[in-house]
């Protein structure tokens, strides 16, 4: 159950009879019960609106699905969940709201937050707070250095920086000969993060590689075409692009109405966050195309997905993208985090318990098993491959598909980046 305002619980016992025990013996009889019958409040922040409002969408939508199957189920040690939502847009706004969950919904735990900008506001918030945050995504290297080092209350996604990471180690493999590369992405920190992060993959691979062009346009644009001009006056081998919603489909159209990818390569790292846009007609095969955590196609998925993407799909007509994984994940580590520090007693714990609980947990999500890294990052694993229209959809969809472990794509914990990277025996 969905709801975006403050609901109120009351759950006081029946009146008791005369001559029942009363006093303190009643208080406490009526708080015990009250408790056992207060739902769970989970605060949620998604991006509703613009150009990301198909990504928060998406997590919103699994984290639906995950709350009514634990309420089929009984709840969480026999409380209901409830969802209160609000709404992801600028820091200030959101880091605003994200303090109104906490001090006037009263929610148990806080969970969402996708944009970079948002995510890094929120760490310290959380900090104060006392409240656990589990981040569906946003959290890129220098930030994470900067603004949440050590934390024990928020609890980061996967380094944002692995889907670059992954593509620069299968870009070699799947496209020979590339000399020079031109750039796009957001001007922000997760597009300037990923494209550097790109590039020094890249030249572990190919040291001669030349990067030709960079190009950083606004979140939010939607003309793209001097940005496509100046990518074909660079002659460049290859592109690569981190748009990660709307524009990676806009970009692609725009693309294919001159011909980009006839005399190009293309590396689209998240794109396929929004695959059900990316029509047969504007997206070639060839590309190299990521799916982040979660690809609704996998032949080797779980019955947990293929429940989920048949669920979806009838629901809501679209096949269910990456953040669905994100959201049922941070969800269900929580569910399981409250019953492992509630022990044999089953009795509810506190919020400390359960950040302790939540440091090394592995549950099953959509895409497999994932957990939290005792430093409170994400592991799970990434899946990116060649586009191919050969399939019964009206979009591309990638074959062959890699998968590829954050344990190989993602830094150590205590690493530097950069340092990291430049380890690598290859």
């Amino acid at each position: 159950m969905i709801s975006t305002r403050r609901e109120f619980i009351r759950g006081a016992g029946a009146a008791m009879a005369a001559g029942a025990v009363s006093g303190p013996a009643v208080a406490r009889a009526q708080a015990k019960k009250a408790a056992s019958s207060e739902p769970v409040k989970i605060g949620v922040l998604a991006i509703r609106a613009g150009i990301a409002a198909p990504v928060g969408t998406a997590g919103l939508r699994g984290t639906a699905w995950w709350a009514d199957r634990v309420n089929k189920a009984g709840g969480i040690l026999g409380r209901e969940v409830r969802i209160v939502t609000e709404e992801e847009s600028n820091p200030k706004d959101t880091v605003e709201r994200y303090r109104k969950l906490i001090l006037q919904e009263k929610v148990d735990v806080v969970l969402g937050g996708i944009s970079t900008g948002v995510t890094l506001a929120l760490g310290p918030v959380a900090e104060e707070m006392g409240t656990p945050w589990l981040s569906w995504d946003g959290t890129t290297q220098k930030g994470v250095d900067e603004m949440m080092p050590n934390p024990k209350w928020a609890f980061k996604s996967v380094d944002n920086e692995v889907e670059a990471i992954v593509a620069g180690i299968l870009t070699p493999k799947y496209f020979k000969g590339i000399k020079t590369v031109a750039g796009i992405g957001n001007d922000y920190s997760y597009g300037h993060d990923c494209w550097e992060t790109y590039q020094a993959v890249l030249k572990r691979y190919i040291p001669d590689v030349k990067f030709v062009l960079e190009l950083f346009p606004k979140l939010g644009v939607t003309d793209f075409t001097s940005h496509i001009a100046a990518i074909q006056q660079s002659k460049a081998d290859l592109l690569m692009c981190s748009f990660w919603s709307g524009d990676a489909t806009i970009i692609m159209k725009q693309a294919a109405a001159v011909g980009l990818f006839k005399t190009m390569k293309g590396v689209f790292t998240t794109a396929g966050g929004v695959h059900d846009s990316l029509k047969k007609e504007f997206t070639p095969e060839g590309l190299l195309l990521g799916y982040n955590t979660m690809y609704f196609d996998d032949p080797k998925g779980s019955p947990l997905l293929k429940q989920f993407v048949r669920e979806y799909k009838a629901k809501y007509n679209e096949y269910p993208p990456y953040e669905c994984d994100h959201a049922f994940f941070n969800a269900e580590s929580y569910k399981a985090a409250v019953e492992k520090a509630a022990g044999p007693a089953k009795k509810w714990p506190e919020k400390t318990q359960v950040v302790k609980a939540l440091e090394g947990i592995e549950v099953e999500s959509l895409s497999g098993r994932r957990s939290w890294r005792e430093d409170h990052v994400q592991m799970c694993n990434f899946y990116q491959g060649i586009t191919t229209h050969k399939n019964g959809y009206d979009f591309v969809t990638i074959s062959p598909i890699e998968v590829v472990s954050t344990k190989q794509a993602m830094k150590p914990a205590g690493s530097k980046l950069f340092d990291w990277i430049n380890s690598w025996k290859i």
